[in-house]
């Protein structure tokens, strides 16, 4: 067995590898940036070494250095965790060649499945089905819109070198053909240093089914069943399952064997993933599922199958890594109950789920569930890397169970002032489609802006009322400045009355509040918004819960359904840009801008992509808010901006 072990990746992975690391005996070594000097991996490892700047080009993806790290601390294995350098074929020899143990698949299974042109034409010899589509050397945009029109619309372009989303784009019509490629290839070069694309046909009713494959050294391979991923958005994985619903015997047999067959196709060992895109337009079935690529790495989702199955695929790892056979057969493996994952990003939904970054001032996931985060309260939210701040995890004896305790999960996620996707988990988890398990990888994009709500409901508006008339009768307690509506109430109202009447500023909208006293008992009789009986509710409770101010101006924050809710009694606060003119275009974030497709006296419309910027590993379009004129333009191609920078300004056209 390996005595020590160095984890080449960051966050919540390399927390997770180094949990089970310790459980079997063996020392761990961390690595980190500058950006995680204080990062929660760094301090949970035996070791650590710093091995460069923030930026990842810098440090996690520099082969050279990690295998140095290693060299320097007597560590006798590397695992690459998923994502860096986890599925880099080049990376893996050069480990092997250094006389270190590499926690992965060889080389030669890595490079047979990396590239998606290459990987099909190897599955459709081993008698996997494929998508139909166009994998061709020749990549220059008059052939591939020719290819693309043969297909028919709609298709996807999608990187050949591609993974988790970047490099692919599905096209409607040949008028978009042209501007989605060049987007395509740009992110493709910027993510893989390989612009290479191929076609495939969009499918109808897609639903992303994938099967967890295990190899060993001694040429045994299983299968752990399959995963449903199909919850997507811009083709990034939000809440994933096991098993899939509507999967029957016959058709998990087909799917699972297939993966097995692909999995032998290439020598596999250690942990991977052979994804599928289904025709669910009939329901799931074996005539119309298709291999779509390999994941030569551990997956993001692999706990659901660890759920499920009661298999911990990291030990696993590491045990096949030593020169250990799998420790069980196929026939020893079986499913157990439900299992479902829900991926917390640091985002913001209402702003187009902007990555936020700084620090988590207030961060509790709560006590139920699995948890796999890399961060605590008091981290800093980092724009150099990507958003996902945690995994959520649950387990039932149904998908019903499953669903209700991802929901009451999502629910009670308290985090600020850094915001997160929280509530469109819930709202997400709570659609009737979900329950029924009517599902397709474009639901999300169908649903809009149903699944961004978050509107307060009346427990929070009655938090603000009480927490001012508190404030006024001089009983605050300035012990926590979060709140949750579970225990909003919990004061005596034994003073002189508070005013009539108040406005208080709830996530910036004005909510106004009159009280009258209620005789005896020291409650309020209280209007909101001029409506006297508000949900049936017209007085205050006499208790509540813990209160404090956040900010200065006695700012608080209340948590409900995933969402913190700030109220204050003072001016509004600005959205990020002060006072700044309608037509200022803004940077929402520290990034780098990688186009610039107007120049200064252009006319543009609204909605017209101005410039995009790269930042926390995708990118981002900034857009004209109206019809007008460039009047300045401060951004140029390729410089690196800080947060609220002014990139562009658009004047109204004249009317």
């Amino acid at each position: 067995m390996i005595a020590k072990l160095l984890i080449a990746n960051r966050g919540e992975i390399a927390c997770r590898i180094i949990r089970t690391a310790r459980a079997m005996g063996v020392a761990t070594v961390a690595v980190y940036s500058d950006a995680d000097a204080k990062a929660l991996h760094v301090r949970q490892a035996d070791e650590a070494v710093l091995i460069g700047p923030s930026p990842a080009a810098e440090s996690y993806l520099v082969g050279e250095k990690i295998i140095a790290a290693a060299k320097a601390t007597g560590a006798e294995a590397i695992h690459p965790g998923y994502g860096f350098l986890s599925e880099n074929a080049a990376f893996a020899r050069a480990v092997i060649e250094a006389s270190l143990i590499w926690v992965g698949p060889k080389p030669e299974s890595i490079e047979a499945m990396g590239l998606k042109d290459a990987a099909k034409k190897l599955m459709r010899a081993a008698g996997v089905p494929v998508t139909p589509g166009y994998e061709g050397e020749d990549q220059s945009p008059a052939r591939l819109a020719d290819e693309a029109n043969k297909i028919g619309y709609p298709v996807l372009i999608k990187a050949v070198a591609g993974g988790g989303g970047k490099g692919m784009r599905k096209v409607d019509s040949e008028q978009d053909f042209e501007s989605a490629l060049e987007s395509c290839k740009r992110e493709a070069k910027s993510s893989f240093s390989n612009d290479e694309v191929l076609l495939e046909k969009w499918i109808n009713s897609p639903r992303h089914i994938e099967v967890q494959v295990f190899g060993d050294s001694h040429g045994n391979v299983v299968h752990l069943f399959e995963r449903d991923c199909s919850l997507q958005r811009r083709h990034q994985k939000v809440i994933e399952e096991a098993p899939a619903p509507g999967m029957d015997a016959e058709t998990r047999e087909a799917i699972c064997a297939a993966a097995v067959r692909a999995a032998k196709a290439v020598d596999y060992e250690g942990a991977g993933t052979i994804e599928f895109i289904a025709d669910a337009s009939e329901g799931l079935r074996a005539d119309r599922i298709f291999f779509m690529e390999m994941n030569t790495r551990l997956q993001v989702e692999h706990p659901v199958t660890e759920e499920i199955t009661g298999v911990d695929l990291v030990e696993w790892q590491l045990r096949v890594a030593s020169g250990e056979p799998i420790p069980l057969k196929q026939d020893e493996l079986s499913i157990n109950g439900w299992a479902m994952e829900a991926r917390l990003y640091a985002e913001d939904p209402a702003k187009g789920f902007l990555p936020s970054t700084g620090r988590l001032e207030h961060f509790d996931l709560g006590p139920e569930g699995r948890i796999e985060t890399g961060v605590q309260a008091g981290s800093e939210i980092s724009p150099f890397y990507d958003p996902m701040i945690a995994k959520l995890i649950v387990h039932g004896t149904s998908r019903d169970e499953a669903v209700d305790e991802m929901i009451e999960l999502c629910s009670g996620v308290e985090v600020y002032p850094v915001r997160t996707n929280a509530a469109f988990l819930v709202n997400l988890l709570e659609m009737s489609e979900f329950r029924s398990a009517n599902l397709t990888t474009g639901l999300i994009g169908e649903k809009g802006e149903v699944l961004l709500r978050s509107t307060p409901s009346r427990a929070v508006a009655l938090a603000a009322a009480s927490w001012r008339i508190e404030e006024f009768e001089g009983h605050r307690n300035s012990a926590n400045p979060l709140v949750s509506p579970e225990g909003l109430f919990g004061f005596r109202l034994n003073a002189e009355p508070a005013p009539a009447k108040i406005t208080a500023l709830i996530d910036g909208e004005a909510t106004r509040f009159e009280f009258a006293p209620r005789g005896d008992d020291g409650g309020y009789d209280v209007a909101i918004n001029g409506q006297s009986n508000f949900d049936d509710v017209t007085h205050l409770p006499t208790t509540h819960g813990d209160w404090a101010e956040v900010q200065p101006d006695g700012e608080i924050v209340v948590f409900e359904h995933g969402s913190a809710h700030e109220i204050s009694f003072a001016r509004e606060r600005g959205s990020g840009q002060g006072a700044a003119h309608d037509g200022d275009i803004i940077a929402p974030m520290p990034g780098k801008v990688i186009a610039v497709d107007v120049a200064e006296g252009d006319s543009v419309t609204a909605g017209q992509r101005l410039l995009v910027l790269e930042a926390m590993k995708m990118e981002h379009a900034l857009t004209a808010p109206f019809d007008g004129v460039v009047a300045e333009l401060s951004a140029s191609e390729g410089a690196q901006v800080q947060v609220e920078a002014l990139l562009a300004r658009v004047e109204a056209s004249d009317t």
